[in-house]
């Protein structure tokens, strides 16, 4: 069973997610909150799995509440998705730097909705291709200054260029056919760049691939 955190100022829109959340046999909402303090707080108390959080909430907004979270040893496991109403909103790459898992449209069809708390709980990330690649050009055109990061002297160079490909918004499959070599190769050169840098999951590895100037926003495949 997922458990699932819920957190967003609008009433209304709880309901909505609560609602379709659980037609499902393999999904639960247990907890509801209204605000970022609150839904911190529930987090602590409640250990879910993934905590869907509004972007823009009273008290905390969804970012200073998911850094919250993610500061906590003790709530490693619970994976934050950001919720929008902005395909492209200015806070969802600092939500990202925070250490959100990925973010969601709030017009999301149900199905993939659900798809999506299933992907977040297994510690994927909620980053489509596109997606990535709109959000970081438009709103990353002038990331902070690159520098070292630690762990990155030890990624070799396949892997540094394994990484640059993530943080433009490749899948695995896309990587494979880029590079030509196969998926499962693809897939274990990012399992061993995420040990190495000590990030949990993708979105993590995307903003690290900006962050340390592997790649430059705008720049060409």
């Amino acid at each position: 069973m997922i458990r699932v955190l819920l957190a967003d100022d609008q009433p209304l829109i709880r309901a909505g997610f609560k609602a379709l959340l659980e037609l499902t046999d393999d999904i639960a909402v247990v907890g509801e909150a209204g605000d970022g303090a609150q839904a911190v707080e529930l987090s602590r108390r409640l250990l879910p799995d993934v905590a869907l959080l509004d972007v823009r909430m009273p008290l905390l907004d969804g970012i200073q509440a998911t850094r919250r979270i993610g500061a906590d040893p003790e709530l490693d496991g619970v994976r934050v998705v950001i919720l929008t109403n902005y395909a492209l909103d200015e806070y969802v790459f600092a939500a990202l730097r925070a250490g959100a898992s990925g973010f969601l449209l709030k017009d999301i069809e149900p199905g993939d909705l659900l798809q999506s708390v299933r992907v977040a709980a297994r510690g994927d990330a909620l980053l489509s291709p596109s997606v990535t690649r709109r959000l970081i050009e438009e709103y990353v055109s002038t990331p902070p200054r690159p520098a070292p990061v630690p762990g990155s002297e030890r990624l070799t160079g396949r892997e540094r260029e394994i990484v640059s490909l993530v943080g433009r918004g490749m899948s695995n499959e896309e990587i494979a056919a880029h590079l030509v070599i196969s998926e499962a190769t693809a897939k274990t050169h990012v399992s061993r760049s995420m040990s190495k840098l000590g990030v949990r999951d993708r979105a993590q590895l995307v903003v690290f691939a900006y962050e340390s100037g592997l790649v430059i926003p705008g720049g060409q495949p």
